[in-house]
């Protein structure tokens, strides 16, 4: 299965495309720049998807669905918002097809031009701004705490699946509130929350931080967000939460009675994680074997291959198997039994191998003779024969879980730390990114000037000011001017 699979050392890109597509996650659609989530790939976003919006309903929010199509003239009404996102909108202008009078097939009937062209959604807070007005009065309303799981469009040229499609999926959250305070906290907390999923369920260490001026959302007072490191270096944005201040308020008159009986605006955030979290499951994780899955987001947790000759040993190993997957299934584990005779059992270890099954069982006449069977982790791939008498194999199995859950993070936080370097100098800046890659550590003058140099010359960007940067006098790397502490630089998708 992972045969001819290329080596992360030697083509990156060329890895992660074939990985996708061999592990049957995802692949090129017939539309340009879209993508079809194939079953397995989608499972896998399933559980992202019902994790993430039960950490959003334990903090208050609930779900809703706006339109999926915008009038023009409502993204004219924040100018920084219109100008982040013109480039990449799909614009919808008539409403009827007819067929061609030579009979070639069918053309847009001119006559059914729209009266306002509509935008297919690139981001949805001017159509749920524009809802807001009606929803909010009084104090009593706030605070408004919404969130929708939907696609957007953002017209991509150069695409890859699931890092940039043209199409994609996510969840964005736009709340509103009485005051600058409550918004805030309100901002901090979803960065915080996108954090504890990536680190405790997707495995993926990441950096806490804001984003400056250039890479601010457009239309936001404040950006935050989570970075995370890749196998080769790239750092990838893996969740971004805005602080709106009272922009889109006041951009669509959305205004509430006070405590104190007067008139003002709310306050605004919108927040949101897309499916390019699947990309950074794979990247951070995987090998050159395929997948390599954490086992709170596995479709699969453990699979249970039978080795046998005749169909009276695959009964009774059948019998042993549906025993284990009685006991497995109490305690919440998902497993399979793969009782297939079209392929052999080591077609079926490199298939789940491929997929990223966190354990695998093997059971054949022998083991039901002793009493044992064989456990591999994918991780690691190591293999120990267990007695099945030594303990309650649901313990067994939920210990090594555990362990392959904290080991897989464990690694990848070794390696962002191997990957995070220091720096002084303007040359030694260079050296790191183009030699080493991974997060640079170093001073900045604070101004947009320097930053589009740095990114110019070298293709890195800052992809964060750490929330826990310390005060510290230096000179910025590129002009040597005054800085009062060091930010994170890296080559980023």
């Amino acid at each position: 299965m992972s045969k001819g699979l290329p080596k992360r050392s030697e083509d990156y890109s060329l890895w992660y495309n074939e990985l996708v597509k061999r592990a049957d996650l995802a692949e090129n659609s017939a539309v340009r720049g879209c993508m079809v989530i194939k079953p397995y790939g989608y499972s896998i976003w399933e559980k992202m998807q019902a994790q993430l919006d039960r950490m959003f309903k334990e903090t208050g929010h609930t779900n809703a669905y706006f339109p999926l199509f915008i009038p023009k003239s409502y993204l004219s009404k924040e100018a920084s918002h219109v100008e982040g996102f013109a480039k990449e909108c799909a614009v919808v202008t008539h409403y009827r097809l007819k067929n061609a009078e030579d009979g070639t097939g069918v053309i847009v009937d001119p006559e059914a031009k729209l009266e306002e062209e509509l935008i297919v959604r690139p981001t949805s807070e001017t159509v749920i701004w524009s809802t807001y007005k009606n929803w909010i009065q009084s104090y009593r309303d706030l605070p408004l705490l919404v969130n929708q799981w939907a696609n957007v469009v953002r017209w991509e040229m150069r695409t890859r699946l699931f890092l940039r499609t043209a199409e994609f999926l996510w969840q964005e959250g736009h709340t509103a509130h009485a005051t600058k305070e409550e918004a805030m906290d309100e901002t901090v907390q979803m960065m915080n929350v996108y954090a504890q999923f990536a680190e405790e369920y997707m495995a993926v260490p990441v950096v806490k931080g804001r984003k400056t001026e250039n890479e601010r959302f457009a239309g936001a007072d404040e950006t935050f967000c989570i970075e995370a490191m890749m196998q080769d270096g790239k750092a990838l944005q893996a969740g971004t939460s805005h602080f709106l201040g009272q922009n889109f308020a006041k951009a669509f008159d959305v205004k509430f009675a006070n405590k104190e009986g007067g008139l003002d605006y709310v306050w605004g955030t919108s927040w949101g994680v897309s499916t390019r979290l699947m990309g950074a499951l794979i990247m951070a994780h995987s090998d050159d074997n395929g997948l390599v899955l954490p086992p709170k987001l596995a479709p699969i947790q453990v699979v249970i291959v039978p080795i046998y000759r005749g169909d009276a040993e695959l009964e009774a190993i059948s019998e042993k198997a549906n025993e284990i997957m009685v006991e497995l299934r109490k305690v919440g584990i998902s497993v399979k039994f793969d009782n297939r005779d079209t392929h052999k059992p080591g077609w079926k270890f490199a298939e789940y191998e491929l997929k990223g099954v966190p354990v695998r069982i093997a059971i054949g006449p022998r083991d039901l003779e002793n009493g044992t069977i064989e456990i591999a982790r994918r991780d690691n791939l190591s293999k120990e024969q267990f007695e099945l008498s030594s303990q309650p194999i649901q313990e067994k199995i939920l210990s090594l879980l555990d362990e392959i859950q904290n080991s897989i993070y464990q690694k990848a936080f070794n390696f962002r730390e191997e990957k995070t370097t220091e720096v002084n100098s303007w040359e030694e800046f260079k050296s790191v990114l183009e030699t080493k890659g991974g997060f640079v550590s170093a001073h900045w003058d604070g101004t947009s000037e320097t930053e589009d140099k740095i990114k110019e010359l070298t293709k890195a960007t800052i992809r964060c000011i750490p929330l826990d940067q310390k005060e510290e006098e230096g000179q910025c790397v590129y002009t040597g001017n005054p800085s009062k502490g060091r930010v994170l630089f890296a080559k980023a998708y």
